[in-house]
């Protein structure tokens, strides 16, 4: 099987890995209360990974993250970050270091996105010439066009707005980012869509990444590492989401795992992993001559057109039909309704397939098309995962008596 988030992190990454962090017997009590909200809590997480605390609601891992930027003061313990004390360093100080951001964004509602992303940098100092051209950057790393830097957050759908929130939180280029359920408030095929922008991002800028959901899925398919903590934020167990996919480490981590382990091995498969179809579909640009696509159709002897925008980026399907009458191709045809990254798991783009009914686009790092992917492949490599499988349980019998 393919490795897991093989996102080039060394090499893309370069100077701008992430630090490793360690919690060391970390305790948080309050006051009033006879349990630790945390308790003892103990592990290292790797730079320029992502590791995800999956765990239910009142476990503490929203807490248990708070503590690496001091946003709640540990009542024991030790938490280094690259090595030093985060305990020696000023809060304030400390938190401009690290990346934030959380479930609703988060926003200034009366600052422009582009004031909202150079918070960071302004008080650290930057003039205001390093601070634009730094938003100009991060609006680009997170998808979203220039024209939005002037828009306030209200002007914005919940999924732009949690762009916005992941281009400020990187904006000072921390090595640490910290993620509290950042996509939880958003309808599904956006949650998607922004997992998938994240792994971009990560596989560009290699950060070390903290990431809390309730969503085991979610967790599989976004950690390097996944630690599954249970009251208290026990750790019940610390690895990758392969292993923990396979062995469950006790019968409460079973739980999380949930029904159809194997359906979830799907989400360690990426689009980038597969052989998905890079010449199917017909394309035009947005500009492109009416007369000139009609053509390009009547020799393909196909029925559709994917029409791209200035950026190369898909924007809807056009029937051959739909180029009667209009002369230009600004806003012929149909919305794609959802699509899939190369950083997608095949499990998103099944879900995008049976969506579209169809085959599904499948756009690059930067939005870009690059190809569309159909039901045949996804199969194809449920079928490879399922011979794979049984070789496991079944030793020596390669290939025999596998069902399809």
């Amino acid at each position: 099987m393919t490795e897991h988030n093989d996102t080039g992190r060394d090499a893309a990454a370069g100077e701008r890995a992430g630090v490793e962090i360690t919690l060391d017997h970390v305790t948080k009590k309050y006051a009033g209360q006879r349990a630790p909200a945390v308790d003892d809590v103990s592990m290292v997480l790797p730079a320029g990974q992502v590791t995800v605390f999956v765990g239910p609601s009142g476990c503490g891992k929203t807490t248990t993250m708070k503590m690496i930027n001091r946003l709640i003061e540990p009542s024991s313990g030790r938490i280094t970050m690259g090595g030093e004390d985060v305990l020696r360093i000023d809060p304030d100080q400390l938190r401009r270091r690290i990346g934030y951001a959380i479930q609703q964004a988060g926003l200034f509602p009366h600052l422009t996105v582009a004031q909202n992303i150079a918070m960071v940098p302004g008080l650290l100092g930057w003039d205001k010439k390093r601070a634009a051209s730094r938003v100009e950057e991060m609006l680009d790393l997170v998808g979203l066009d220039q024209e939005f830097a002037t828009r306030f957050p209200r002007q914005l759908s919940g999924g732009q707005q949690q762009r916005v929130g992941v281009a400020r939180a990187l904006a000072a280029d921390p090595p640490v980012l910290l993620m509290d359920e950042p996509f939880g408030a958003v309808d599904p095929i956006t949650r998607g869509n922004l997992q998938d922008e994240l792994l971009n991002l990560q596989g560009e800028l290699g950060k070390t990444i903290v990431f809390v959901t309730h969503d085991f899925d979610e967790a599989v398919k976004l950690g390097d590492r996944i630690a599954v903590l249970g009251p208290q934020s026990r750790v019940l167990q610390f690895d990758t989401p392969e292993a923990i996919l396979a062995n469950p480490a006790d019968d409460t981590v079973a739980g999380f795992v949930g029904a159809g382990a194997s359906l979830k091995q799907l989400t360690l498969l990426r689009v980038r992993d597969v052989e998905f179809d890079r010449t199917a579909a017909v394309t035009a640009g947005v500009d492109d001559p009416v007369d000139e696509l009609r053509a390009k159709l009547t020799a393909s002897r196909v029925n559709y057109a994917l029409i791209l925008d200035r950026r190369k980026r898909p924007a809807r399907w056009a029937h051959v039909r739909d180029l009667n009458s209009v002369s230009s191709l600004a806003e012929v045809g149909k919305p794609i309704g959802d699509s899939v990254t190369v950083q997608s798991t095949l499990q998103d783009a099944l879900e995008a397939i049976l969506t579209e009914g169809g085959n599904a686009v499948v756009t690059g790092s930067r939005g870009e098309f690059v190809g569309t992917i159909g039901l045949q492949t996804v199969t194809d490599a449920i079928t490879a995962l399922r011979e794979e499988h049984a070789d496991d349980h079944n030793p020596g019998t390669h290939g025999a008596g596998v069902p399809a």
